[in-house]
């Protein structure tokens, strides 16, 4: 079979919209899991009897609770938004493949 030398089979596929969407999503959602690292850290800070860490906010036991409750829940929905940008700004094709036929380290 003869090799044509301008010739790039990729032209042949149409372009899809960029992934600056994704990307801008997957940022918004780490920032989201940072958010909740420190807040987790905060309430656990003051369970922990240490100065409080937001100062007369959360003196309370109860408040350190719910700070540390809604830390893990903003780390956990963060983490989770964060895989689901990645997997979707690394889908090359328009094919409908399983995720989990996708690369382990996605």
């Amino acid at each position: 079979m003869k090799l044509s030398d301008g010739f790039d089979a990729r032209r042949l596929r149409p372009r899809g919209p960029g992934s600056w969407r994704w990307r801008f999503a997957a940022a918004l959602s780490a920032l989201f899991a940072g958010f909740g690292i420190l807040l987790a850290m905060a309430g656990t800070a003051t369970l922990l009897g240490r100065p409080p860490a937001l100062g007369p906010l959360n003196e309370s036991t109860g408040a350190a609770i719910v700070l540390l409750v809604v830390g893990l829940l903003f780390l956990w929905l963060g983490v989770i938004a964060w895989r689901v940008c990645r997997r979707r700004s690394r889908r090359r094709s328009d094919l409908s493949l399983s995720p989990h036929l996708m690369k382990k380290r996605d």
